[in-house]
């Protein structure tokens, strides 16, 4: 049985107080829903403040990004162990990374094998942009993701990713995916390739969440669906709703 699983990306949205404040605010709700792996994911300012305020709350924290490389002269990036320090958990080749940053399928694998090398969860991030859903290309870009962004993953490693299916059309446009529809692609474009890569064990035991406009009204239609086990929240995540979707993975 997979445990289902909750995160909110914050984006680039609050300072540190206003992280704080609104950490306590979201707590007692998030700690009454211990069936569920909750995480939130504030800016890289923000991260050490938000893990001294959760540590020890069962909630954990994640980054938003992170470099491949474990040192060097890279100006402004953040390294794997940096983020080990105050987290558990990275988000990878998110679809604003991709469309804004130059991420590529083979930076987010570069990505993933250094977030695994030093114990972290990587919550890796696949979907296809508006022209290629109405091309018909939906298929064959979240498969290509999936086996490129996770190609040389070893397989006792495997089962420890959280694949986040976004349709990059669904993205903060409050045009989010039918339940059925978003299953259909977690089912045929996302564990089918996790079964070619790793085998049937791993493809049944990887969390796969959905991601795109999701809100405390239609959670229940994604989390009712046999493959869909969560969510990646964005700006439902800086408001009360965020409690209200963690309920909603519960049931």
């Amino acid at each position: 049985m997979r445990k289902p699983f909750v995160a909110g990306n914050w984006k680039m949205n609050k300072h540190v107080e206003a992280a704080r404040t609104l950490v306590a605010e979201l707590l007692p709700g998030l700690q009454a829903v211990p069936s569920v792996e909750r995480v939130i994911c504030p800016p890289f300012t923000s991260l050490m403040a938000i893990s001294a305020m959760l540590a020890g709350t069962g909630i954990g924290v994640g980054a938003q990004d992170m470099h491949f490389e474990a040192a060097g002269a890279y100006t402004g990036a953040v390294s794997p162990a940096m983020v080990k320090e105050f987290c558990q958990y990275v988000i990878l080749g998110h679809s604003e990374r991709r469309a804004y940053f130059g991420e590529t399928d083979s930076s987010v694998n570069r990505k993933v094998k250094a977030a695994l090398t030093v114990g972290l969860v990587p919550i890796v991030c696949v979907g296809e942009t508006l022209a290629e859903n109405e091309a018909g290309r939906t298929a064959e870009v979240v498969t290509r993701q999936m086996r490129d962004g996770l190609q040389g993953i070893p397989q006792e490693q495997a089962a420890q990713i959280v694949i986040a299916y976004e349709p990059v059309w669904a993205i903060g446009t409050g045009r989010a995916a039918s339940g059925e529809g978003a299953n259909k692609v977690v089912a045929d474009d996302i564990r089918k390739p996790l079964k070619e890569l790793f085998g049937e064990q791993v493809a049944q035991a990887v969390r796969v969440v959905y991601g795109g406009s999701v809100t405390g009204s239609n959670a229940v239609e994604f989390f009712g669906q046999p493959d869909i086990d969560g969510a990646l929240v964005g700006g439902a995540s800086l408001k009360p709703d965020f409690i209200q979707i963690v309920q909603a993975a519960k049931k």
